[in-house]
């Protein structure tokens, strides 16, 4: 249910060639670039997807919740993942012993791919949406190359998957439960955390509002 202090307005369709032009992301219907006022939501008028919603909040928000995601990603790295004892053996992992073991041999590639997808690509998009919204924040102008560090944000995207790996461990948890005696260390909670802070970061992002205002400000 939408919030009754929310104002819906849906772009216009628009044939004007000259126009700038906006693609919904979900049905492709062609919009001319809404101008939508702070507090108020554009929607698509062919599948009723949220096209953009100015909040003037926003940039401290989605940087607030960016800053959490690294300080989450951060413990994720470097303290114990799980605990595992079966027939008197005790194991303690981190993600970086997981990656390590992969580490030799054919299974090289494998480590590199686990540590680009679960660590270092989504460290390095929200490093690049911290670069971006820190002085638009605070009013200034955004730093040198700073829609190039927003695009490469939004192209990394697809490729963070941190959410895959967690719902990954807890499918092998339940298998190996089972088998041995479990506990989850404080690393796994922090990437637990991290999961759920990002994904309401991008829900609460409005795209448009950054690009438009580094197209305002300058960089």
């Amino acid at each position: 249910m939408e919030p009754k202090d929310i104002a819906q307005t849906e772009p216009r369709a628009e044939d004007d060639p000259q126009a700038a032009l906006y693609a919904c992301p979900i049905c492709d219907t062609l919009y001319t670039e809404p101008e939508v006022p702070d507090a108020s939501v554009a929607l698509c008028r062919r599948c009723g997807h949220v096209i953009a919603a100015p909040r003037s909040d926003s940039f401290a928000r989605v940087l607030a919740l960016a800053m959490t995601s690294a300080i989450l990603m951060t413990a994720a790295i470097f303290f114990p993942f799980i605990d595992l004892q079966a027939g008197g053996i005790h194991n303690r992992t981190s993600i970086l012993d997981a990656i390590q073991v992969f580490s030799s041999g054919l299974m090289v590639p494998l480590a590199v791919v686990v540590a680009l997808l679960i660590v270092l690509i989504p460290t390095l998009r929200l490093l690049a949406i911290i670069y971006t919204l820190l002085p638009l924040m605070r009013g200034h102008r955004p730093f040198a190359h700073a829609k190039a560090a927003f695009r490469l944000a939004e192209r990394l995207r697809p490729w963070s998957m941190a959410e895959i790996f967690i719902v990954g461990v807890a499918v092998a948890l339940v298998k190996v439960g089972g088998l041995a005696t479990l506990n989850l260390g404080p690393a796994f909670w922090a990437m637990s955390g991290f999961v759920v802070v990002t994904v309401l970061q991008d829900t609460s992002m409005c795209r448009d509002t950054i690009w438009n205002a580094l197209e305002a400000r300058g960089r």
